[in-house]
């Protein structure tokens, strides 16, 4: 007879979690559907987080664990799904925690919306607030972002998937690749060259997942992460969506004269984009090129627009003023940051 393969495989990496690994184990244990398996990568760790692992397995035929010697959370990913049997993969990392119900939900998503390849969900911080109010920030402008059109148009802000919250089908990974290795954000590049070959993804609208912050999260601590590589990775694809989707390539115009701004924005003219103005609040404002005072922009239809502001609330009020002169997210301008 052949062996039933689960529905759901979880790739849980981890390096020297042992604190943590058990607390997320638990809460993947503790799921509300069990037709699942979870495969924990050991990642070369010196800590006992290996003797966790094995004790769960022990206890628990659904886990099992494999050993990546490559370091980085990349390599050991992709090796937990190359291990993956199941018709969806999930990651996890070894500090968080999933809520009883995200398996579940995620999984009933994609069985009722097969035009779509991967899922994600809403998450709750969890970290001290005095230290990482940066990520409390992040957490509600991801958990703002929902709908396929949403991620879709908004993807140059932030990287609009938190990584352990996803679920895909092993024909999307199949098809289109994992993680790759480079001087970028991994699972930020994932989501980006994903919805660039026209994957479709949308979230849960329920929070699936504890996300635990702390100063010594690999995120804060390691230059794949840093506003450098983001910057990079993010502008390069902006520059192949602005070159097959903007009317006036390569023309645009640039929400946002502070030096911040105009800092963010050039890194576009090294992949081939061209700054054609500048958009500002102020009618004083003198720089290099073109400034436009932002109630003296023409109606839709006479060039693109990119938003380089931060601030959500500037964000928010930057769009509806340029939904009321006839512009339209997508086709006339993108929120990016």
């Amino acid at each position: 007879m052949p062996v039933k393969l689960p529905k759901i495989s979880v790739v849980l990496p981890f390096y020297n979690a042992e604190k943590t690994l058990s607390r997320a184990v638990e809460s993947i244990a503790r799921q509300d559907l069990g037709d699942f398996e979870c495969i924990l990568v050991d990642n070369q760790s010196t800590d006992l987080g290996a003797e966790v692992a094995w004790s769960w397995m022990e206890r628990d035929i659904r886990f099992r664990m494999v050993s990546e010697p490559e370091q980085g959370v990349m390599f050991a990913s992709n090796r937990g799904c190359e291990e993956a049997r199941g018709e969806y993969i999930a990651r996890m990392d070894a500090d968080d925690v999933a809520l009883p119900g995200r398996l579940r939900l995620q999984s009933e998503f994609l069985d009722q919306h097969p035009g779509f390849g991967a899922v994600a969900g809403l998450v709750r911080h969890m970290g001290d607030p005095e230290t990482t109010g940066g990520f409390q920030r992040f957490v509600e402008w991801s958990n703002s972002v929902v709908t396929w059109k949403e991620i879709l148009h908004r993807r140059f802000i932030e990287a609009p998937i938190v990584n352990p919250t996803a679920m895909w089908r092993r024909e999307t990974m199949l098809r289109f690749g994992l993680y790759r290795s480079g001087d970028f954000p991994e699972d930020y590049e994932m989501w980006l060259r994903w919805l660039d070959q026209g994957v479709k993804i949308a979230k849960v609208p329920e929070v699936v997942l504890e996300w635990h912050d702390s100063e010594s999260r690999l995120t804060r601590t390691h230059p794949i992460y840093s506003d450098q590589a983001f910057y990079g990775i993010k502008s390069k694809y902006l520059a192949k969506w602005l070159k097959e989707n903007n009317p006036f390539h390569p023309d645009v115009w640039v929400w946002g004269a502070s030096r911040i701004s105009r800092r963010r924005a050039r890194i576009l003219e090294e992949n081939g984009i061209r700054i054609g103005a500048y958009i500002d609040t102020k009618e004083s404002r003198q720089l290099d090129r073109e400034v436009i005072f932002y109630d003296d922009l023409p109606l839709a239809g006479k060039g693109f627009i990119l938003t380089y502001i931060q601030q959500m609330d500037n964000r928010k009020k930057i769009s509806e003023f340029l939904e009321n002169r006839g512009y339209e997210e997508g086709r006339d301008y993108l929120l990016v940051s």
